[in-house]
């Protein structure tokens, strides 16, 4: 197992820890460690934002429009003269 130290930890900050892992019932390390562990299992940011949409509210689920009949055919584009 790897060690680390952090140092110039402000004392807001470790109050704060020491606060968290008392609610979760572990020790500052303990606390420490499962902050770390959470931080980088989540996964990396979507390429796009349709992506992160998807992602973001795919569960849940598209929604179906009626659309009316067209009255008349689709004209063709002019581009130009």
């Amino acid at each position: 197992m790897a060690a680390i130290s952090i140092r110039n930890l402000d004392d807001e900050t470790r109050d704060r820890l020491r606060l968290r892992a008392a609610r979760h019932g572990r020790s500052m390390e303990a606390e420490a460690r499962a902050i770390l562990a959470a931080a980088v299992d989540t996964p990396d940011a979507p390429e796009s934002l349709f992506a992160a949409l998807i992602d973001r509210f795919g569960a849940i689920g598209g929604i179906e429009l009626d659309l009316p009949p067209r009255s008349t055919r689709p004209g063709r584009a002019e581009l130009g003269q």
